[in-house]
């Protein structure tokens, strides 16, 4: 044992610091500290970390899993995250379902990846000879402990204490406790990647942390998985399990819980839906079996990243509150709860999910920008009535720059500063705008890093905020709340520049100006290049929509005409705003249970897909012209170090 080693250098007490404080370097001289009181090579240490945490600490906070601190160690006495769910609700607003307890193994849980033997919290405390009370909250005890734990692992597999990382991959994979080889070798060959790479951040507590990149670092052989389930469609690198949800007539009126089809042969796949659950995932298991419930094809577990198949990709799942847009989607929950993303929005879970996208992506030709890959909070609404209902799930703490950064499509500028669009890209952690509701209404939430930018009617913080007809068509106003996305958009998004003045930017928002603030020297948005369109000339108005419908004469006689639905916006003579696909007019009736997918009703009208404001939505290609936004002179604005993928 490695005990009597830990009374060789005094204890760091790590304190937490706040944004102001962000060159405060404390918690990188505790992992060098640590690496040099336990012989593990830093680089190690400090990759394992990140994989963990993304260093950060959230003091005396367990994640979903019970993890603590920097290290993710888990005290199995302390209680895991709290079981009660906060509004929990299912997709497209389905009943909520009873709640369980999100401690122990989930129900109806198929995995072969639960985890054992974890990064143990009480054990890394014995070994260093310090109270687990401490490890909760002193980050560099928490560190300690991590090394610790890496060097009796070494040890137990009877390697030396060397200072070649290489040496190291064994201990690495046991790390997290997960039994499934799969992920245990995933885990693994992400920490070395991370190692030959390097990576630079500023944690939730304000600490500035850079691992050094070491090339010429190489992992030992990864070892095969387990056969995984035939209908599983998944990257060889994820544990994935197959849980199927029913495809069953309920009585004679109805059935469910999705459609069949045959994509991409009848109905191309152009989206990826992100959702998070709302709920723990055991309930989320038994919804998705329950016929009269809604459907989506994954879901991801939060403590490691553990992936389980729904729907098969060739059918239509239910999930995102537009039929137009489940025909053409693939639905993709994660488990967590938008109000509180330190503990639920996990570093595997992130992975798991980019890793999983990036082979649909590729399956499907689906292009990996914002426009492709959104969120159910951006999904546009169908029509006029249905907008007041639709979801705010991930909402404005899911960390949309780091996710493309992981899908190896890192959000950056693509034109100069002056340029006439825009692409929102704040600072995630040091873009903390004020936020309410989060634990009872009104009461503002933690500060925590955040994808979205607020909106103005005026260059100045004291305006008020943009207003949602649509959202909320009695006349009240946008909030701060943690839900109302009415005056708010999102990490990745494009718009075209309406005004600048000063420090504030303006952009065209469903019909409206809009002012952010934009400094020069923390900017929110960068320079970029692309598509937009705006009214064709004479035409003072165009009408706006939730989805690209046929028009009337392609529908065939056994198929019911759907009407149109404009959205309550304007979209007005001299506005433009991005688009990044021009889209096919389609219908399919899926509307009775069947052995056989129902046809789908192709149009001649084109549409193009345009970001009005929080939300997509659709105009007629025959109502606009199309204008290019090349890159602007000048450099383009900076970004923030290497990107951390």
């Amino acid at each position: 044992m490695i005990a009597s080693a830990a009374v060789l250098s005094p204890l760091l007490i790590l304190p937490m610091y706040g944004p102001d404080d962000a060159a405060d370097r404390r918690l990188q001289d505790a992992f060098t500290d640590a690496a040099r009181e336990f012989h593990v090579p830093r680089s190690v240490l400090m990759s394992v970390s990140y994989m963990q945490s993304r260093w950060d600490s959230h003091p005396g906070a367990p994640s979903v899993a019970g993890g603590f601190g920097p290290m993710h160690l888990v005290d199995a006495h302390s209680g895991r995250a709290p079981a009660r769910e906060p509004g929990p609700r299912p997709p497209d607003g389905g009943p909520t379902p009873p709640l369980v307890a999100a401690a122990g193994p989930a129900a109806g849980d198929t995995s072969s990846s639960r985890a054992v033997q974890p990064a143990d919290l009480r054990q890394a405390a014995r070994l260093i000879q310090s109270p687990a009370a401490r490890l909760r909250t002193d980050a560099a005890a928490n560190v300690r402990g991590g090394a610790a734990l890496l060097a009796a692992t070494q040890r137990q597999l009877g390697n030396p204490l060397s200072a070649d990382p290489a040496d190291w991959w064994e201990a690495v994979a046991r790390f997290p406790g997960t039994r499934d080889v799969t992920s245990a070798a995933t885990y693994a060959d992400d920490v070395f990647a991370l190692i030959r790479r390097g990576t630079h951040r500023t944690t939730a507590e304000g600490q500035d942390v850079t691992l050094p990149a070491t090339p010429g670092v190489q992992p030992h052989t990864r070892p095969r998985g387990p056969q995984r389930p035939k209908d599983v469609e998944c990257p060889a690198e994820l544990s994935c399990d197959w849980l199927g949800a029913p495809y069953e007539e309920i009585d004679d009126n109805s059935y469910g819980n999705h459609d069949l089809a045959d994509r991409p042969l009848d109905q191309s796949i152009e989206y990826i839906v992100i959702h998070d659950t709302e709920a723990v995932l055991p309930n989320m298991l038994k919804t998705v079996q329950d016929p009269t419930e809604s459907s989506w094809h994954y879901s991801i577990r939060s403590n490691d990243g553990h992936v389980i198949q729904h729907v098969r990709t060739k059918d239509e799942a239910w999930h995102s509150g537009s039929q137009f847009v489940n025909a053409r989607s693939i639905g993709i929950e994660h488990e967590g709860f938008l109000r509180q993303p330190g503990t639920w929005y996990s570093e595997p879970m992130y992975r798991a999910s980019a890793r999983l996208v990036r082979y649909l992506a590729k399956k499907y030709s689906i292009p990996l920008d914002r426009q492709h890959i959104f969120g159910h909070d951006n999904v546009p609404s169908p029509t006029a009535d249905t907008i007041p209902d639709m979801h705010d799930d991930p909402g404005p703490f899911w960390d949309w720059r780091h996710y493309f950064d992981l899908l190896g499509a890192p959000l950056r500028a693509t034109a100069g500063p002056n340029s006439d669009m825009v692409t929102i890209l704040p600072d995630f952690a040091k873009n903390k705008p004020r936020y309410t509701g989060c634990t009872d209404s009104g009461s503002p939430c933690p500060p925590h890093g955040s994808s979205a930018v607020r909106l103005h009617t005026e260059p100045d913080e004291n305006a008020p905020l943009i207003q949602d007809p649509g959202r909320k068509p009695d006349g009240d106003d946008s909030t701060e709340d943690v839900n109302d996305l009415g005056s708010r958009v999102s990490t990745g998004q494009t718009f075209a520049v309406a005004d600048r003045s000063g420090d504030w930017t303006a952009i065209w928002y469903q019909g409206h100006k809009a002012w952010f603030k934009n400094p020069k020297k923390q900017p929110t948005a960068v320079g970029a290049a692309g598509r937009m369109v705006t009214p064709k000339q004479g035409r003072d108005e165009i009408p706006v929509y939730g989805r690209a419908l046929p028009e009337e004469e392609a529908y065939p006689e056994d198929v019911p005409e759907q009407p149109e639905s404009p959205l309550p916006y304007s979209l007005l003579a001299g506005q433009r705003y991005v688009t990044q696909s021009r889209v096919g007019s389609s219908y399919t009736a899926r509307s009775s249970f069947t052995d056989t997918p129902n046809p789908v009703v192709w149009g001649r009208e084109h549409y193009y897909e345009i970001q009005f404001g929080h939300r997509l939505a659709y105009v007629r290609a025959s109502d606009v012209d199309v204008v290019d936004a090349p890159a602007a002179a000048g450099p383009p604005a900076h970004e923030d170090g290497p990107t951390d993928r």
